[in-house]
């Protein structure tokens, strides 16, 4: 096979490898999409994704007649479309009904340890981890498995984390019409695991409080209900 690049490309690929850092920040709350996001059916992102994965493969030398890796591509392009990414697409977002507080519980509810699998959105490795979430109710309360469904969506689709627990807590808040909300995730970066520092043993943890919870003595309260 003829080489593809010149020696002058070969240099520059080198070193913009070599300038590869993990200083890698964003200051945009919402996940960056463009305003086009939408237009392709699901179907379709699935056909098109298909035929970038073969070619990925193709290009790293993978025989794709193999009867193990035939159907590979089309398992990775439904995977990213229909699980992986699902939280990319609004229509995709937990339909969520309200119910009134009639026992007029006042206290901070704390749904914690919900299970989520994200991907970062820096490499397009796993994020796994733990949420733990709570609000004071203004009047309205939620079903139980909604607090897991929303923080699902979120962890549905290339992430950071940060941005992850902003989009959590001021969905509840919005959702419940309370200030009062908190969220706290804790997960293990695969990007860490896997690959550079090779830290297999680390974790990280970021939080939202508002409201109440900016309280120091609520705070507390939820820190140690939640494990902290």
């Amino acid at each position: 096979m003829s080489a593809i690049l010149s020696e002058k490309q070969k240099e520059i690929l080198l070193e913009e490898l070599e300038n590869l850092n993990d200083e890698h920040f964003s200051g945009n709350p919402q996940t960056p999409l463009r305003p086009d996001a939408f237009e392709l059916s699901d179907e379709e992102k699935i056909h098109l994704i298909r035929k970038h994965i073969e070619s990925v493969l193709h290009i790293l030398g993978m025989d794709l007649n193999d009867d193990s890796l035939k159907d590979t591509p089309l398992r990775v392009a439904k995977m990213f479309v229909k699980e992986f990414f699902y939280g990319l697409n609004p229509e995709n977002k937990p339909k969520v009904k309200l119910f009134k507080n009639t026992y007029k519980y006042g206290e901070m509810l704390i749904e914690k340890n919900i299970s989520f699998y994200s991907v970062c959105e820096h490499h397009l490795v796993p994020i796994v981890g733990k949420a733990h979430v709570a609000y004071i109710s203004s009047g309205k309360v939620i079903g139980l498995s909604k607090l897991n469904r929303i923080v699902q969506y979120y962890a549905s689709r290339p992430q950071v984390q940060e941005r992850m627990t902003m989009q959590i807590g001021n969905e509840f808040k919005d959702l419940l019409k309370t200030e009062d909300v908190a969220v706290i995730l804790d997960a293990k970066h695969l990007c860490v695991s896997m690959r550079g520092i090779k830290d297999d043993t680390s974790s990280t943890v970021t939080s939202f409080f508002s409201g109440k919870f900016k309280e120091d003595k609520t705070r507390k309260e939820f820190l140690k209900l939640s494990g902290y």
